[in-house]
């Protein structure tokens, strides 16, 4: 992958719940009064119906936020808070957004686990997804219903993989927590992009 494609390394964690929001915790809530998840933040800070997956939020950095959120101790969940914010607007249009952002995760992964084959070939697979859907023209109908099914299926299962993997290294939350930074930054430039193009 690119080398803007590849995640830095994380900070020390350290942060605050902003003003108005519920205090964190993992897993989703019924209700603000009972705390709130990272994506559950999000939500309320969009406008959105309080929900886990809002509107405004890519459903796959979203995925990538809520495991996150719940594999994470609870200095590193509130340093992450801030996060909510830019959540709230993170949808890039892209199509090769979604592989190249589960291809990373999984990168991210190899290097805890660098002699797994798994991981490689995963993400050896996410890699040329991304580069041929940044190819190809914008999505028709049988484009969106490729990338749903491919997100549903193999997709989510390499995400899921990949933060189990990465959540059994010593330095866990700090990785977690960058990989998660990265990710929001890469959604918002997109996200950036779509919007300018359409002023």
């Amino acid at each position: 992958m690119s080398p803007s494609s590849v995640p830095p390394r994380p900070g020390p964690p350290g942060g605050t719940v902003p003003d108005g929001l519920p205090l964190p915790g993992r897993f989703a809530h019924l209700h603000p009064d009972d705390g709130a998840c990272l994506m559950e933040a999000a939500s309320l800070l969009s406008g959105d119906r309080f929900t886990d997956d809002p509107a405004g939020t890519h459903p796959v950095l979203a995925a990538l936020a809520r495991a996150v959120d719940d594999s994470v101790g609870d200095a590193t969940r509130l340093a992450l808070w801030p996060l909510a914010a830019e959540l709230a607007d993170a949808r890039p249009a892209d199509r090769a957004f979604a592989p190249l952002l589960v291809g990373s995760t999984v990168g991210a992964a190899l290097r805890v686990r660098p002699a797994s084959r798994r991981l490689a070939r995963r993400e050896a697979a996410c890699r040329r997804r991304a580069e041929r859907l940044a190819r190809s023209p914008a999505a028709g109908l049988a484009g969106r219903l490729s990338d749903a099914l491919w997100w549903r299926g193999p997709g989510h299962r390499c995400l899921e993989h990949a933060v189990r993997v990465l959540s059994t290294a010593p330095d866990a939350d700090r990785r977690l927590s960058g990989l998660l930074r990265w990710a929001v930054a890469r959604a918002r430039a997109g996200t950036a992009a779509r919007t300018g193009c359409n002023r």
